[in-house]
């Protein structure tokens, strides 16, 4: 394989949405296996829908995720600058170049003409494009003279470079996903490759810039396949080796009906985002993955499956690990529906796999919140036992938060089904039992519970139902004598007395 040079080049109009995140870890993945240079390039020519701070969102997110380039707008590089806005000079020799070749020409119609024109074609049921046939009864360099042309670029006629689409032509492409690709230049329009407002339209300066940045292979979305006709018919003009290309698949909603949005996320209930985003306009305020609570390696592992599959069973994979299996030929061709739940799956494995400490860490910053202390060893100990209870660490807190308070109340229907005349007297019996245990842990707690159960020909079930709804005040949490231990023995017998004292 010749030398891998690839790029994820974004536009900053908004937030990345998690399907360029993928497109972003697809190149990363390809660019790693094979040895090669990954590149991030901006892409904001269209000054009209540039937002503010959405560069810097792109590079904070990516970064996040553990996509590293080799090139970009922070770390620089050989073929500098890489924000098009900073090549616009660039693009114009490669405009006229096209002109000069008989490949691209003048257009002077004004917006309101064309404007005319679709609204007459409406009126027919006709759609107007701009083509091979429409273009011959336009005002462009093609149908005027050519003194009315240097007249109207002399005194500077607000003006587009349209390209000129061959007629009758068959273009012959290939995709490394899709296979071959023929498509008639009938039904092709001429393209605007560089705007009045003196910027180049995506078509060129991608075209130019990926030719000039040695770009070995283009992996991009499948919303960019229309354009792979006059991208290609763009290299030839040029004379230039086109890249090869490889189209993803799109990411679904949920119910597989149409592609996941922008607005889906917080309309469905979960993030399309990787990091939090605030409209810098409206101030409106988009939930990210890292701000739920989601892992950057859980959140990966998660994309690369969505639309790849290795070939086998296994599902968590290391960064590592997937540079090492990655493929495009495993890419498939249809659309990959989100799974929320399947999401949360990924978390909830990459939650386990974490050490205690680690998870420790995360809570503590949670109860610190709440203005609890505790010390790092019982902490790490509360986190052994219910870590694989829950998808998140913000979680924790609903299934440990009977080890930092005690029971204010007591859930009914546990009281109705676990509580009987008896409970009491058995309870009051059962706390002078625990005060004179010497040695309060979870091996004495559990054979001190067992003896006096058996000694008394209790009903094992009852009086452990009855204990745990004073301990904790509802039917959850883990093994009794683990929580008996760490919250002690003076606070397990004040719980149960005061439990007693309230039922």
């Amino acid at each position: 394989m010749k030398n891998v040079r690839v790029r994820f080049a974004p536009s900053p109009t908004g937030p990345l949405h998690i399907g360029g995140v993928r497109t972003a870890l697809y190149n990363y993945l390809f660019a790693r296996k094979n040895n090669g240079t990954m590149i991030l390039r901006i892409e904001d020519t269209d000054q009209a829908r540039f937002v503010e701070g959405a560069e810097k969102y792109i590079v904070e997110s990516l970064a996040w995720c553990g996509i590293e380039f080799d090139e970009s707008v922070t770390v620089g590089g050989p073929h500098a600058p890489y924000r098009q806005s900073e090549r616009k000079e660039l693009y114009k020799q490669y405009s006229d170049q096209l002109i000069a070749s008989g490949n691209a020409y003048y257009a002077f119609d004004t917006p309101e003409e064309l404007e005319q024109k679709r609204k007459e074609a409406e009126a027919e049921k006709k759609i107007f494009t701009y083509n091979a046939e429409s273009r011959k009864y336009l005002c462009n360099s093609l149908t005027m003279s050519k003194q009315d042309v240097d007249k109207y670029l002399n005194e500077d006629v607000p003006h587009v470079v349209r390209f000129l689409i061959p007629e009758k032509t068959e273009v012959l492409m290939y995709d490394i996903i899709r296979g071959k690709v023929v498509v008639q230049t009938e039904s092709l329009d001429d393209k605007v490759l560089f705007k009045s407002d003196g910027m180049p339209t995506y078509h060129l300066a991608n075209i130019v810039d990926d030719h000039l940045m040695e770009i070995s292979h283009v992996i991009r979305g499948e919303e960019w396949l229309p354009s792979l006709p006059l991208h290609i018919l763009l290299y030839q003009a040029f004379g230039w080796e086109a890249p090869e290309f490889a189209h993803l698949p799109l990411l679904l909603k949920p119910d597989g009906n149409g592609k996941l949005s922008k607005r889906d996320g917080d309309r469905l209930g979960f993030p399309v985002f990787p990091i939090d985003w605030i409209d810098p306009v409206s101030g409106e305020k988009y939930t990210g993955y890292r701000e739920s609570g989601y892992y950057p390696d859980a959140f990966v592992n998660m994309l690369a499956l969505l639309g790849w599959n290795p070939g086998t069973e296994q599902e968590i994979f290391s960064m590592d690990e997937l540079i090492q299996v990655f493929s495009l030929d495993r890419v498939g061709k249809s659309g990959s529906k989100f799974d929320p739940e399947k999401t949360k799956w990924f978390n909830h494995q990459y939650l386990i796999k974490q050490s205690n400490e680690a998870v420790a860490n995360d809570f503590n910053v949670i109860l610190k919140e709440k203005s609890i202390e505790i010390k790092t060893e019982k902490m790490v100990k509360i986190v052994s036992l219910v870590k694989e209870r829950v998808p998140f660490v913000k979680d924790l807190w609903n299934e440990t938060y009977f080890f930092f308070e005690a029971p204010q109340s007591y859930d009914e229907q546990v009281v109705k089904k676990r509580w009987n005349e008896n409970s009491a007297q058995q309870m009051t019996d059962l706390a002078t039992k625990l005060s004179a245990i010497e040695a309060f842990e979870t091996v004495t707690i559990d054979q001190t519970l067992k003896e006096w159960i058996e000694q008394n020909q209790f009903g094992m079930g009852a009086i452990m139902n009855a204990l745990r709804l004073l301990l904790v005040g509802a039917a959850k949490g883990p093994h009794l004598g683990d929580i008996m231990e760490i919250i002690g023995k003076e606070e397990t017998i004040d719980r149960i007395n005061s439990g007693i004292n309230k039922l």
